[in-house]
């Protein structure tokens, strides 16, 4: 891939699953973003730092990235209802390579567990590879959070290194993982579906 993705098809509008759907953000998802970032267990999963995000930290990471255009977010929404559970998004698009950095955040803790957030990293992978195309997913994760590291192994993710020790939480040091997901996996991983 010797460019960057056209734009239409780097920020496509919606994203159809069985259990939910993925859309663009609106600037009033700011207020589950809120609620979602200030909660303390959310931070844990998902922050270096042992604290939630401020308000003022919030609105800054919501408006220029999750409504700017440096990432490509998408609104979680579970499709029978239409709740707004979460958020996913890639960023640090190499064009020149063919690889981004997957996050996902479901921040409804009554939807974990659910497949939702599965669903969405599958969908997300699917335009990654169909319509941009990449050629190489990666994440990071850190290793106390299992169930997350079970959903991306459901998609396909392996782990490829550590960052040992990274982070400490609830007073024991642990590591940071990463993972990744190439084209030519996922392909085969369809042709077995």
């Amino acid at each position: 891939m010797s460019a960057a993705p056209e734009r239409q098809a780097w920020r496509p509008e919606a994203l159809l699953g069985r259990l939910v759907v993925l859309r663009r953000h609106r600037p009033d998802n700011i207020r589950a973003f809120v609620r979602w970032y200030a909660d303390p267990e959310v931070a844990r999963l998902t922050r270096y730092q042992p604290t939630a995000l401020s308000i003022d930290e919030i609105e800054r990471f919501f408006y220029s990235r999750i409504l700017g255009t440096d990432f490509l977010a998408m609104a979680i929404h579970v499709r029978e209802s239409d709740r707004l559970i979460g958020t996913c998004a890639f960023s640090q698009l190499d064009g020149d390579n063919g690889s981004a950095l997957f996050h996902i955040t479901i921040g409804e803790a009554d939807a974990w567990g659910k497949g939702y957030g599965t669903e969405a990293t599958e969908l997300m992978l699917a335009h990654a590879f169909t319509q941009l195309p990449l050629h190489r997913v990666a994440l990071t994760v850190f290793e106390f959070n299992a169930r997350a590291i079970r959903a991306y192994e459901k998609c396909g993710f392996v782990v490829e290194g550590r960052s040992r020790e990274a982070i400490l939480r609830d007073g024991h040091y642990w590591d940071e993982i990463h993972m990744s997901i190439l084209a030519d996996e996922w392909e085969a991983r369809q042709k077995e579906r």
